[in-house]
C-alpha cells in the first residue's frame, strides 16, 4: 500500500511510529530528524532502514511527521514541493485547525495529499529512547480530511493504520477535533499542572495513593510542546477551563456552606454522568 514511508521527527511519537511500521509492515522506513545524531541512533537500533535525504524524497509514498506545530508547518511548506506527485502526508500534531489553515492549499499546489492526523496515545516521557513499537496498540487514530485528500486516500490510510495495531480510526473536521481535544486531553494537562502546585504536594509521601497518581501523572509534561499546543487551540481550551472553574465553584460554595444535601447531589450527578459515559 505504502512501499516507502518517511517518518519526520524521531522523538517519542515519530520514533514509536517508525518502530511500529518496521515491526508490522513490509514498508521501507526512512527517518529524518533535526538532530542528525538521533536519526543515526534510529538507524543503528533498527528503527529505520535509512536516513532520509532530499534525493530520497521523490521515492516516498507516505510521510508521517511528528514535529511541534509550527515546526511541522515550516518543514512541510519547505519540503512538500520536493515530494513526488500523489504522495500522502499525515501529521501527528495535537491541534488540527492550525495545521489545515496553513497546509491545505500548499498541498493542493504541490500535488500531494495532506490529511490531518492525531494518534491518541503517548507517555509522560519524550525522546527516541522511550519510543515503543506497541505505543499505539488499541489506540484511536483521528483523521481530518482536507480538500487535498480523497475517499480513496482516507480508506487506504485507515486500513494501513489499523494494520499498525490501532484499535479504531475516527474521521472528523478540524473544528470538531480541536474542541474535543481541548476537553479530553489539553484540559487534563492544565488541571494536572495546576493541581500539583498545592503546597501540600511537598508533604504527600505516605498520604497518597491511586487518586493522587492519576491526577498528577500528566503534570510531568514537555512544557515547550504543550504551551505551543495550548496557544494553537486557545479559544476551545479557554472555554473548557471556564467550564471546569464553574463546576469547581459549585463544589466550593456548598462545601463552605456545609450544605451536605446539595453536595451529595453534585457528587451523585458526577457519578451518574461517569457511569453513563463509561
Amino acid at each position: 500500500m505504502f512501499d516507502t514511508v518517511l517518518v519526520a521527527g524521531l522523538g517519542l511519537m515519530g520514533g514509536s511510529m517508525a518502530k511500529t511500521i518496521k515491526a508490522r509492515t513490509l514498508s521501507r522506513v526512512l527517518g529524518w530528524n533535526r538532530t542528525r545524531a538521533t536519526a543515526e541512533q534510529a538507524l543503528a537500533d533498527g528503527s529505520i532502514d535509512a536516513i532520509a535525504t532530499e534525493a530520497l524524497f521523490r521515492e516516498v509514498d507516505l510521510v508521517i511527521i511528528g514535529l511541534y506545530p509550527q515546526a511541522t508547518v515550516d518543514w512541510l511548506l519547505e519540503n512538500m514541493p520536493k515530494m513526488k506527485k500523489g504522495c500522502v502526508i499525515v501529521d501527528m500534531v495535537g491541534v488540527k485547525q492550525f495545521m489545515v489553515d496553513h497546509l491545505e492549499q500548499a498541498a493542493l499546489d504541490a500535488g500531494v495529499h495532506y490529511v490531518g492526523g492525531h494518534p491518541m496515545a503517548g507517555r509522560e516521557f519524550s525522546g527516541l529512547d522511550y519510543a515503543l513499537p506497541t505505543l499505539f496498540d488499541g489506540a484511536s487514530m483521528i483523521f481530518v480530511p482536507t480538500r487535498s485528500s480523497s475517499e480513496r486516500i482516507l480508506s487506504q490510510l485507515e486500513a494501513y493504520f489499523m494494520s499498525l495495531g490501532f484499535g479504531q480510526t475516527v474521521r472528523c473536521t478540524a473544528e470538531q477535533h480541536d474542541h474535543m481535544i481541548a476537553f479530553t486531553s489539553q484540559l487534563a494537562h492544565v488541571v494536572s499542572s495546576a493541581y500539583i502546585k498545592s503546597p501540600e504536594a511537598d508533604k504527600h509521601n505516605g498520604y497518597s495513593a491511586g487518586s493522587y497518581k492519576d491526577l498528577t501523572r500528566v503534570a510531568k509534561l514537555n512544557e515547550t510542546m504543550w504551551s505551543e499546543l495550548f496557544l494553537c487551540n486557545a479559544e476551545p481550551l479557554a472555554c473548557e477551563i471556564d467550564e471546569i472553574i464553574r463546576h469547581l465553584d459549585e463544589y466550593r460554595r456548598v462545601i463552605r456552606a456545609g450544605d451536605r444535601q446539595t453536595l451529595t447531589e453534585l457528587l451523585r450527578d458526577g457519578r451518574i454522568r461517569k457511569e453513563n459515559l463509561g
